[in-house]
């Protein structure tokens, strides 16, 4: 067994735990059982919960056995914490159907079989499903004094603004109950998750201890954070970085990690990287002696990305980037990876038929403030379309420049890419 535990401090991956020394010497001792829970609040996870799958993936490599947990259940009901008001419960189809995209995402990233640290997939549905109230209060609620709930800090914190129901009052009942219900079914003695979720956790623990007269764990990670300020995993708009393709395109979710300021790519790589401390502590230092090239980011983007959709895909958004920027053939580029690559980027929209003059294009499209701005690149060699060098300012594309049959990429000078897309093409 490695030192599992050393690993994830140096790379500043534990915020809490119930007791480090114990659970050394438990992790040491011989495979552990653990499991991270994961909500269907929406039809795909996102980089936030990618935290949570790698550090299952982490512990199994070094020989524990993971459980990933889909909350069937507890997605029906809605985790509080974090939350300044009550969620919108959704429908037990809708949750449903996300219990199976969320399980099946979980699962790449886990080794299933029969080696002795195999992983397996459950959801709390199976157990919570069929149990009546009686047998809920009488089972779990007995062992949860009220005035211990309230001191809980998302639930003080609720009841002074927007106040609480007792549907999400019950919710920590019900994580709870996973953490007991595993520990019996699958010997499950530690559980992992985000900082937010601590007070969830440590109720399990406690449960356990309750019930069973028995010792478990808790570990959680602490809330990652960008140098400058924004939140770790939102576009510059708000916008979720989904794990789903269909939600963040590869292209967009290489561009991410591709773009990481300087001052978090380091932390980034320990995070989400499986290179060892070497490696890292080499690629940070090529960054250092080199920033222009981003290797740091570049090694980054790649291995991430290969993680969650796969090196072709990888390869895929690679050569796209190369020849958005004129080192590789346009014409080579599938449409949907062309389509994600160039919504990426300033873009005009024009309607079908005769193409208006690159001049305009390049107006419309934001890489030039004015006409004579655009007419100025053109005249100086900076202005390209399709790669190739635009030689006249009164150049016009024909239907035949049309990328797929809808698609124009227009360039100024070496860094700034646009797009031009015909409606309806």
């Amino acid at each position: 067994m490695t030192d599992i535990l050393e690993d994830l401090a140096w790379r500043d991956l534990i915020a809490q735990s119930t007791d480090l020394g114990e659970l050394r010497a438990l992790l040491a001792a011989g495979p552990v059982t653990l499991y991270c829970g994961f909500d269907p609040t929406a039809p795909s996870l996102h980089l936030g919960n990618l935290i949570q799958i790698l550090m299952l993936r982490r512990f199994q490599q070094a020989g524990h056995r993971p459980i990933g947990l889909v909350g069937g259940a507890t997605g029906l009901i809605g985790d509080p914490s974090g939350k300044s008001a009550e969620r919108a419960l959704n429908s037990e189809d809708t949750v449903a159907g996300w219990v199976e995209r969320i399980r099946g995402q979980v699962s790449r990233f886990l080794d299933f079989g029969d080696a002795p640290n195999a992983a397996t997939m459950v959801s709390n549905l199976d157990w919570t499903g069929q149990m009546t109230v009686i047998e809920f209060l009488r089972d779990i609620g007995k062992h949860f004094p009220v005035n211990r709930m309230l001191a809980r800090e998302t639930v003080k914190s609720r009841l002074e603004t927007a106040g609480m129901s007792y549907t999400e009052f019950s919710y920590v009942l019900m994580q709870s109950m996973d953490f007991l219900e595993l520990y019996r079914r699958h010997g499950c003695v530690l559980q992992t998750g985000g900082s937010d979720q601590w007070g969830n956790l440590t109720a399990g623990v406690d449960l356990i201890r309750r019930v069973e007269g028995a010792s478990a764990h808790a570990l959680t990670t602490p809330l990652l954070t960008k140098a400058d300020g924004t939140k770790f995993g939102k576009t510059a708009g708000g916008e979720t970085y989904w794990l789903d393709p269909e939600l963040t395109s590869p292209y967009a979710f290489y561009q991410f990690w591709f773009n990481a300021d300087d001052r978090d790519v380091e932390g980034f790589l320990k995070v989400f990287s499986f290179r060892s401390r070497e490696e890292i502590e080499d690629l940070i230092k090529q960054g250092a002696e080199r920033p222009a090239a981003r290797l740091p980011q570049r090694a980054l983007a790649e291995e991430v990305t290969t993680l969650v959709h796969g090196a072709d895909e990888t390869a895929r958004v690679i050569n796209a980037s190369r020849a958005l920027f004129g080192q590789g053939a346009l014409e080579e580029l599938d449409e949907r990876t062309l389509r994600s690559a160039l919504a990426e980027v300033p873009r005009a929209e024009v309607p079908p038929g005769a193409l208006p003059p690159v001049v305009d294009l390049l107006t419309a499209s934001g890489l030039c403030k004015s006409k004579s701005e655009a007419r100025r690149a053109i005249a100086q060699g900076g202005a390209y379309l399709n790669n190739a060098k635009v030689e006249s300012e009164d150049a016009v594309p024909t239907s035949e420049d049309l990328l797929h049959g809808r698609f124009l990429v227009l360039r100024r000078g070496k860094r700034n890419v646009g797009g031009v897309e015909v409606a309806g093409g």
